[in-house]
């Protein structure tokens, strides 16, 4: 059975359980930053694109804004973030504002099914982290090409099975494609492979999921019939960082539109 786009949004943060979703602001309102690094994502453009002021960038999955603020701030680009929670979008409103690039910024709270449909013609399109929310990756890149105009760009933050692990046992139960499987899928949907940056050395994830185990323990004191939901978001925040330190290659992508 085909998976809803709340359940599609709860797998793409790790939620167990769809209900959990009216708690993600309140377990994530430590963090600015909910996936890719903004300096990975701004870096990989600047390196690659000879000229990215005025640069058209819609960001899909925006979060609270942090990788779209930073291209705003370092490209002088101009940024439409979308995504389906409303607080979310606040949040990333104030942080435009704050950083004084708000005339850069559009953010818009809106189901990324619903935006793929209309939103077109962008130089480049950020799907930074997000998961599966519209679709496994052979459904996903079509969509996400669609958005750019020829010859523009997608930057895309994704894991691939390490290489040691290509049996595919993973402690949080997503489905990961090997490296060359997604090579193959770029060849197969004409696009071209211009960058990639791999996380590297030891990754450190004890203070965020102290953060996220205290936020869930005032959660279970506030609503203790819910235990067991919150209980069940902390282990797969753990079972995640598990695997990104032991079984999946963290990656972020630059691709081009052939």
């Amino acid at each position: 059975m085909e998976k809803s786009v709340e359940e599609r949004l709860a797998e793409s943060l790790t939620a167990t359980s769809t209900e959990l979703l009216q708690y993600l602001p309140y377990l994530l309102q430590d963090f600015w930053e909910l996936g890719s690094s903004p300096q990975i994502m701004s870096e990989i453009l600047q390196t690659n694109i000879p000229s990215l002021e005025g640069m058209q960038i819609l960001d899909l999955g925006c979060g609270k804004g942090a990788v779209s603020v930073a291209l705003a701030r370092t490209l002088s680009a101009k940024v439409t973030g979308i995504d389906i929670i409303p607080e979310f979008i606040e949040y990333a409103k104030s942080k435009a504002q704050e950083f004084k690039v708000s005339e850069l910024c559009t953010f818009i709270a809106e189901d990324i099914n619903q935006s793929i449909e209309r939103e077109r013609n962008y130089d480049c399109v950020v799907f930074g982290a997000v998961g599966a929310v519209l679709g496994a990756p052979a459904e996903m890149l079509p969509k996400l090409k669609q958005t750019v105009k020829p010859g523009g760009y997608i930057l895309i933050d994704e894991a691939y099975l390490a290489a040691n692990n290509e049996g595919g046992n993973v402690a949080y139960q997503m489905d990961y494609l090997t490296r060359e499987q997604w090579l193959a899928l770029f060849e197969q949907l004409g696009l071209e492979l211009v960058d990639e940056k791999v996380n590297e050395g030891d990754l450190e994830f004890d203070e965020d999921n102290a953060n996220i185990k205290q936020r869930a323990d005032e959660l279970k004191k506030l609503h203790p019939e819910q235990s067991a939901l919150f209980d069940g978001y902390v282990q797969s925040q753990l079972d995640e960082c598990y695997d990104l330190e032991n079984n999946i290659v963290g990656v972020v992508w630059l691709l081009r539109v052939k």
